[in-house]
């Protein structure tokens, strides 16, 4: 064990409120605290300047990073809610800088060995609910009252509006948002905006591009992508085809990976666009 980590047992008690149950074994930087009648679970690592909120709930095999805060009521690292589970050890792992706000459930993964990943610079609202081998990357906004199914991936930067539901094994990509009280039920492209049940690609995530310091020549880019895909009544394989015709970006490759990559066995193709 790091000497940065330490049992429970070898904690500065002042940092543990007397009514927590923390587990001998667990394993806490110094700096953890813990807030009244919280309980952390045998094989909970949390890393340094974490918080832990009153009456939340970490088990499992779980693993925290640094700087995290999270609040009262949350559950992370219970047993996922699918009837495939047979009582395999496997993990959650977050990452630093994560918000996670009241009454968040965050379940571990099904298999043996796999895990539910949470990143970096995440702000989860309250009652979020993030499944079973769910995959978020880095600063990505999840409102309240979101229910994520199991499998789910949301790349980085992502926003994801409220009192929604998103169908398992569904991405989200990079700097997407989604409108509010949408079925998310296939894949979103990165850098759209998608809204509504059934929900459809509405246009690029203009404000959300502007924020994340897009510049006007790979906002043009986009622009022109957009059309493409969403004006043009092409093929899925023609309008990838012709995106290959356009001025080389970081965006228009991530956008022609994604396209490629939701269209392959196993997911559950993209969702459509307001004029299809």
């Amino acid at each position: 064990m790091s000497s940065a980590i330490k049992s429970s047992a070898m904690l500065d008690s002042h940092l543990i409120h007397p009514t927590a149950i923390v587990h001998p074994q667990a394993q806490l930087h110094p700096t953890v605290r813990v807030a009244p009648y919280a309980i952390i679970g045998s094989q909970v690592k949390i890393g340094a300047n974490t918080i832990v909120g009153p009456h939340a709930v970490i088990d499992g095999c779980t693993e925290i990073g640094s700087n995290n805060q999270i609040f009262p009521g949350a559950a992370i690292g219970l047993e996922p809610q699918d009837l495939k589970y047979k009582g395999a050890n496997s993990l959650v792992k977050i990452g630093n800088n994560n918000q996670i706000r009241e009454y968040v459930t965050i379940n571990k993964a099904t298999e043996e060995g796999e895990a539910t990943v949470i990143g970096n610079d995440n702000l989860l609202m309250a009652y979020a609910h993030v499944a079973h081998n769910c995959l978020i990357g880095d600063e990505v906004i999840i409102a309240n009252s979101v229910a994520m199914a199991g499998h789910v991936c949301i790349e980085s930067q992502a926003v994801i509006s409220g009192v929604l539901g998103v169908h398992q094994f569904v991405h989200i990509g990079k700097m997407a948002m989604v409108g509010g009280m949408s079925r998310i039920n296939r894949d979103v492209p990165p850098y759209m905006l998608v809204e509504g049940n059934p929900a459809k690609v509405r246009s690029l995530n203009f404000v959300g591009l502007k924020r994340r310091g897009l510049s006007p020549g790979d906002l043009r880019q986009l622009k022109k992508a957009f059309r493409i895909l969403y004006h043009e009544g092409l093929t899925l394989e023609s309008a990838i085809a012709k995106l290959d015709l356009l001025e080389p970006s970081q965006q228009i490759q991530n956008l022609r990976h994604f396209l490629q990559a939701s269209s392959s066995d196993g997911r559950r193709g993209l969702i459509s666009g307001k004029n299809k």
